[in-house]
């Protein structure tokens, strides 16, 4: 897998690149406008970290609030499906199942693991080629589904110990195929240039406290409510989830970052991001005006490839070009 365009260019290998840009975009295509739209971009990203304080994190308006509750509340789901929890617990939930044996314990977490990690390789081609509502659907169906079947397996005693241990088969591969990848992809997707970095820091934050949580209240709640039970609780809670994911998680795939702020612009009314986003270019253009001895700074190419303020791009790239160049 080659490193992405935004991360080389920032590493200043714009020359790979650009090899890598020509991978996903049409034979032809002028990638170089491309290196120079994400070198803008890092540039911009960089202003705004030192620009922008906490109180639009704290005390957000309506389009950077909805930017957050998409963020933040996709990483904390990520967790509150006891993905975490359950890991931690295996033993414990295969040993509650009627599997007393420590070498077949061993053998299951193995066998478990290889699922794990074989499913999460191949939804990272699915990401690109179904986007990101359709997975994340279809994994939230398939773990409530896995740990309904679980719960059967408690249900039915140490006879069925068998069937807990497909189900949580299934649960890890569901969660692997959607809920696992997609959880850290979107908020670096929705997430403003001007917030990104302070809010994937508090997304991460509240991903380790839910996932903390979670796993501390565990056996604690499991033994309140019988193992079954829990397992139930939490097929519930797979489908909440999803019912949230529907009417507030956005499409991202094909959107380039700088389209994600329009997006939260227009379905909340509020302009005030992309007035920020403006000042935030007239500033940096002065910048530029002042070391270019009163000029633009800037080459007839480099005006050229510059983006115009707030419009919409007349040409989108390619469907999956975007992953390469925001996967960093």
């Amino acid at each position: 897998m080659p490193e992405s365009p935004r991360w080389l260019v920032s590493k200043d290998r714009e020359a790979e690149a650009k090899e890598v840009l020509k991978l996903v975009y049409p034979d032809g295509y002028d990638v170089g406008v491309i290196v120079h739209e994400i070198k803008e971009g890092i540039e911009k990203e960089s202003i705004a970290e030192h620009a922008v304080g906490w109180d639009v994190i704290l005390f957000p308006s309506p389009a950077f609030k909805r930017m957050l509750l998409v963020g933040v509340g996709t990483a904390i789901a990520q967790q509150a499906v006891g993905i975490d929890a359950i890991q931690y617990f295996l033993v414990f939930i295969l040993d509650e199942s009627g599997i007393k044996s420590r070498s077949a314990q061993t053998g299951i977490l193995i066998v478990l693991g290889i699922i794990k990690l074989v499913v999460i390789v191949f939804a990272g081609h699915l990401f690109d080629r179904k986007g990101r509502r359709p997975l994340f659907f279809v994994s939230l169906l398939g773990m409530s589904a896995s740990l309904l079947l679980v719960s059967f397996g408690f249900i039915g005693g140490g006879s069925a110990g068998g069937l807990a241990v497909f189900g949580l088969a299934l649960y890890l591969a569901f969660f692997s195929i959607g809920m696992g990848p997609g959880a850290w992809l979107i908020p670096s997707e929705v997430f403003s240039t001007m917030i990104r970095a302070k809010a994937m820091s508090v997304a991460t934050f509240m991903n380790r406290v839910t996932a903390t949580i979670m796993a501390s209240t565990f056996l604690s709640v499991a033994n309140a409510m019988s193992w079954a039970g829990f397992f139930i609780m939490m097929s519930i809670v797979c489908l909440l989830i999803l019912v949230w994911m529907y009417v507030y998680l956005p499409e991202t795939k094909g959107r380039p970052l700088e389209d994600m702020s329009q997006y939260f612009a227009e379905i909340t009314g509020d302009r005030s991001i992309l007035e920020a986003e403006e000042m935030l270019y007239r500033n940096e253009d002065q910048q530029e005006s002042m070391a270019g001895g009163g000029g633009t700074g800037a080459t007839p190419v480099e005006s050229a490839a510059r983006p115009q303020r707030g419009a919409v791009p007349e040409r989108p790239p390619p469907e999956d070009a975007h992953i390469v160049g925001t996967m960093a």
